[in-house]
């Protein structure tokens, strides 16, 4: 009996796409047409809820490429340069198209696509664009650097120039060649002067060697999939790689040595399959210290609320709340991360982004006057007294930034007392307040500094003014031993402010 694997099982339909990237079949059919994904094959919807007799289906990497190209979009590229950036590999287009001929022709496949990055037999890492190894396997660290990658703790110190500069490797040919080839991906990117802020505590004639290099060779021009003829040998003279294939992801560049002996065609399985590559990349990463931004928002009184209204009422609250906010956090570049309860948690990551910190206080004041007309709207709806309050913490810090493995995604997640922090400022703030750090204030830029208002409020009988440029511990405005404070005494020394507005 035939083992046959359901063209649904690994492909996605035209709704699925529509729905998961929120373009519009118009756009969908324009990408078609410009040659940035391939033609569908058409054939009759399994799922029963589906009113079409037909549907076209797309290998699942197109939901990928087309969030790649929506991003390029935002960035302001033309729709014909993002065409050319992003032609696809004879590699992935030749998997494809066998794919697709296979089921029009309705052969039958017996060997679903199952493959993970774990079953890779050639060296594979993936790079961040800092430089530093992310993830690797053990035929990377065996025949490509021939050190322990996994067990170097410290991100910085898996900056690969850094690795490849300091090894002690059997032949010096290879460490070059190693080198070229990835200075390769950063010339156009950095100027030669630069190269010297490459890793910390470059040596002299390290930045000498890398500047001499970075003459001599030719800028890559990095595609979504590519390959690149390679050879590497090692000092016995035997064949260690012929070419190496690479992937470009948001997260990173993976790269995967390959031999011409070898079977490639389970490279190109894997590759045609984006999102399962990132996915698996991203539940194995090595744990990051990143420089970053927490902002934590809760509702205010989201039980009282919860109760009063009918549950499709709630719930249309809730989804209404997200969608009003979401495009703030996308704006300012917030990653979501995993929070215990009801409310919403963000990071603003330094690696992404310079503006990490304003980023983020200017990312919550945009979200409360969002979530001030949102609030009008329903007290005319619901004709009730009731306020729409979002209270935000913000906080920065250093930590080991990861990836926890949620099935079927990924969360981001930071440990140590950065999150609890502005957590616990979340839960302090009343009335839809902004409470941050006086860390995260003094270590604003002096021009973002002097953009916004922020102090601390003093009452004076029935008068309340605000204190500006000021900072107070909780400890100081509150008589902890009430029940109501007392939860905040892990955090009673910590100066905090209030950010009130823009100046």
């Amino acid at each position: 009996m035939s083992n046959k694997t359901g063209l649904a099982d690994r492909w996605v339909s035209s709704l699925d796409i529509i729905n998961k990237t929120g373009i519009s079949r118009a756009t969908l059919n324009n990408y078609i047409k410009m040659n940035l994904l391939p033609r569908p094959v058409v054939k009759r919807p399994k799922e029963t809820s589906v009113r079409a007799r037909m549907l076209g289906y797309f290998p699942e990497s197109v939901i990928d490429l087309i969030i790649q190209i929506k991003e390029l979009k935002k960035k302001g590229y033309s729709m014909d340069s993002i065409a050319d950036s992003l032609k696809r590999s004879e590699l992935i287009s030749n998997s494809e198209e066998s794919l697709i001929q296979d089921e029009t022709k309705k052969k039958d496949i017996s060997n679903p696509l199952n493959l993970t990055i774990n079953d890779i037999t050639c060296p594979a890492y993936l790079l961040n664009y800092k430089c530093e190894i992310d993830w690797i396997n053990e035929d990377a660290e065996n025949n490509i650097f021939q050190k322990k990658i996994r067990n170097i703790k410290e991100p910085t110190a898996r900056n690969i120039f850094l690795v490849l500069m300091r090894a002690s490797h059997d032949n010096n040919q290879i460490k070059n060649d190693l080198i070229d080839f990835h200075l390769g991906f950063l010339k156009g990117k950095m100027m030669k002067h630069e190269l010297e802020q490459l890793y910390e505590g470059i040596y002299q004639n390290e930045r000498e060697y890398l500047q001499k290099r970075y003459e001599s060779i030719e800028p890559a021009t990095p595609q979504a999939v590519n390959k690149i003829i390679l050879k590497l040998s090692d000092s016995m003279g035997t064949c260690v790689s012929d070419c190496v294939y690479y992937m470009l992801f948001r997260e990173g560049i993976l790269f995967i040595h390959a031999q011409e002996t070898n079977s490639i065609q389970e490279i190109a399985n894997l590759l045609s399959c984006r999102s399962r590559v990132i996915n698996d990349l991203l539940k194995q990463r090595m744990p990051t210290l990143v420089s970053f931004a927490v902002l934590i928002a809760d509702l205010q009184n989201s039980v009282g609320i919860c109760a009063e209204l009918p549950s499709e009422e709630y719930f249309e609250l809730i989804h209404q709340i997200w969608a009003c906010v979401e495009g703030s956090f996308k704006q300012y570049y917030g990653t979501y991360g995993k929070h215990v309860g009801d409310g919403m948690l963000y990071y603003f990551l330094k690696e992404r982004d310079n503006q990490y910190l304003i980023n983020a206080v200017s990312c919550a004041l945009e979200i409360r006057e969002n979530i001030k007309k949102l609030n009008m709207e329903w007290k005319t709806r619901k004709g009730w007294f009731n306020e729409l309050y979002l209270n935000i913490g913000i906080n920065e810090g250093q930590e080991y930034f990861g990836a926890i493995p949620s099935a079927p995604s990924v969360e981001f997640t930071a440990l140590g007392d950065t999150v609890n922090y502005a957590g616990r400022l979340s839960d302090f703030a009343r009335y839809g307040a902004i409470w941050t750090t006086k860390n995260l204030i003094n270590r604003l830029k002096v021009e973002d500094k002097a953009s916004i208002r922020y102090g601390i409020r003093h009452k004076d009988q029935d008068r309340e003014t605000l204190v500006e440029n000021t900072f107070s511990r909780i400890i100081d405005m509150h008589n902890l031993d009430n029940t109501t404070i007392s939860k905040f005494k892990d955090i009673s020394t910590l100066a905090i402010t209030e950010i009130v507005g823009r100046r």
